[in-house]
């Protein structure tokens, strides 16, 4: 119920029979006849806004299409006290007589009574008034003691109750007014709440641009909504009607792009219409409120106190410092921009659980020396209980390429920082046991930074191989990874293809036998960065390199094999396989600069 109404007391022999309701259809009644109540409150409102002030044209349309939309949501909520409270009734008395309404027809008289007693207190300036008072509170008595009467008849079988079905259609065509629910393409929703300078528009903006998200602005949806309606004024609606106008606009929205997974809204203003959007969306929003001390805001603001502070108290008297006791995220502000961006990240695409292949050292076709050595860090890091919560090989290991003498151990590890200081000492004693048979390569990682996505687009595409069954060599239970879609690797290879090529570059400046190996692993890199803008997705030097060939306008690149090339590394031959890499790098470099010419 509104500050400025009274509460709805329910008789004492309600309330009894309300109480041996399983928790669930009592907490669910309990709502909905706080709801009817309140929205009783509204009309009795809007009815009195009508009748008594000089009102234009269309502002007596609104307050007609307001009642009408309350009327409606009224009969909805009565309905649905209805079928909880049905259950009270004793069904074995088929021939028990009918009573002339349901329960919930008389508790909603019941709220209009109290809501008249109320008012008529307020408005008692002349005696015919202040007479019509104690009338009123016998009327309630009367009807408390009576609905009493009826719960106990119905309860003992005594008493039937009639159909609750209303079928009030207040100017629609629909026999009742469907609740709105959010659409199928509505995925998920961020709703930035916070008083004035908190950092709601900064913090949707770093969602749009690192997330994809659709930003909407609140009263740009709502003013959208009132054209499509004919209202003059949203506003004046009730907290269930802006919610629902604001729920349909963002189905209209999220079934014109479909693709858009994730929408911001902003900013979260009103209390009441944000428990009722909650009440309609559900785990589909999730509300992030954006909490900072006045001090902070005034000075990140750059304006003078008083201006700040002119804007809260616009914000608070619409009930906006309430939203974070609604709030399923309050995330305080006052920290680093770091520390925002990392929780932002996390609320806007949560880590989950991923499914893991576990493997052994000895199934990743490694030499045997090789495999002993991993095996054993294995074992010394699994040791360390859960602050180790994965360990794998990456790369040609994964991909059952490796090759002795040529492949590197790329090695990710992602640790509690804690525990980091114990795997380096592990890695020490790795690297001694290889004892030169292998180059290792080690990503150690913590897990609050891959829940943040600070990913590099390396990264980024090992965890995408291990989602897509990549063996790992140890995953604690229940481990959560940001999911990592090919889109977002895409866009990763546009950011990382610049680096590799200026690489590519000084390795051709500086070109020589002993650059070979480097060259050519650059080389690969490119090419494979390339094909995933164009939604290719080849694995294994060969496959890479002759699906680069095929790409348009760049002509064959004739590089011998990975096999020849990796033999003739490991016996020192490399003058045969120089000048081909060579050859490809530089075809290669030529076509990219073309590419992007003017």
């Amino acid at each position: 119920m509104t500050q400025n109404s009274p509460p709805l007391v329910l008789p004492p022999g309600l309330a009894r029979a309300i109480a041996t309701l399983p928790d669930k259809d009592r907490h669910r009644l309990d709502d909905t006849v706080t709801r009817l109540h309140t929205v009783n409150g509204h009309l009795w409102g809007t009815e009195d806004r009508v009748r008594g002030a000089l009102l234009s044209a269309a502002q007596v349309a609104d307050c007609k299409r307001e009642i009408d939309q309350l009327n409606a949501e009224r009969n909805v909520l009565a309905e649905r006290a209805d079928e909880v409270l049905g259950s009270l009734a004793d069904a074995g008395r088929a021939d028990a007589p009918l009573h002339t309404e349901t329960l919930a027809t008389v508790v909603d008289r019941l709220s209009v009574l109290t809501l008249r007693i109320w008012h008529s207190e307020r408005a008692a300036r002349d005696e015919l008034t202040r007479r019509r008072v104690p009338a009123l509170h016998g009327q309630r008595e009367e009807l408390c003691a009576a609905l009493d009467t009826l719960v106990s008849d119905v309860v003992a079988g005594r008493r039937r109750l009639p159909v609750p079905a209303r079928f009030k259609l207040y100017g629609r065509d629909a026999a009742a007014p469907a609740e709105i629910k959010p659409s199928r393409h509505l995925r998920r929703v961020l709703a930035f709440g916070g008083l004035s300078e908190c950092g709601k528009s900064t913090s949707a903006e770093f969602v749009q641009r690192t997330c994809g998200a659709q930003r909407l602005k609140i009263g740009f949806l709502l003013r959208q909504a009132a054209h499509r309606e004919g209202l003059a004024d949203p506003y004046a609606l009730s907290a269930r009607r802006q919610a629902e106008l604001l729920l349909g606009e963002l189905n209209r929205f999220a079934d014109a792009h479909v693709d858009t997974r994730l929408f911001t809204i902003e900013s979260v203003h009103d209390d009441a219409s944000t428990v009722e959007l909650k009440q309609l969306m559900g785990d589909t929003l999730q509300i992030v409120y954006l909490d900072a001390s006045f001090a902070i805001r005034v000075e990140r603001s750059g304006t003078q106190a008083q201006a700040v502070a002119a804007k809260d108290e616009v914000k608070m008297s619409r009930g906006a410092h309430q939203v974070a006791a609604l709030a399923d995220h309050v995330i305080d502000n006052t920290r680093s921009i770091a520390a925002l961006r990392a929780r932002l990240r996390r609320i806007a695409a949560p880590p989950t659980v991923t499914a893991l292949r576990v493997a052994t050292p000895y199934g990743l076709g490694l030499p045997a020396a090789v495999a002993s050595a991993t095996a054993d860090f294995t074992d010394a890091v699994r040791a360390y209980g859960p602050g180790v919560r994965l360990v794998a090989l990456t790369g040609s290991p994964g991909e059952g390429s490796w090759i002795a003498g040529w492949s590197d151990l790329d090695l990710l590890v992602i640790a509690e920082h804690e525990a980091l200081g114990r795997v380096q000492k592990a890695l020490e004693q790795y690297r001694t046991a290889l004892d030169g048979a292998a180059s290792l390569g080690p990503t150690l990682v913590t897990p609050g930074e891959l829940s943040a996505r600070r990913l590099t687009p390396r990264l980024a595409f090992v965890l995408h191989q291990l989602q897509q069954g990549s063996p790992v060599l140890h995953a604690a239970p229940n481990l959560k990874l940001p999911t990592i879609s090919r889109d977002e690797l895409a866009l990763a290879a546009v950011r990382e293809l610049p680096q590799v090529i200026l690489t590519m570059r000084r390795l051709r400046a500086d070109a020589g036998p002993a650059t070979l190996r480097q060259l050519y692993k650059h080389l690969v890199l490119a090419c494979r960065l390339l094909l995933r803008e164009h939604n290719q997705w080849e694995s294994g030097p060969d496959r890479i390199l002759t699906a680069a060939s095929r790409m348009p306008g760049l002509a064959n690149l004739s590089v011998p094999s990975l096999a020849e090339i990796s033999s003739a590394w490991r016996d020192g031959d490399t003058d045969r396989a120089f000048k081909p890499v060579v050859a490809a790098v530089d075809q290669f470099l030529t076509w990219y600069a073309i590419q992007l010419a003017a």
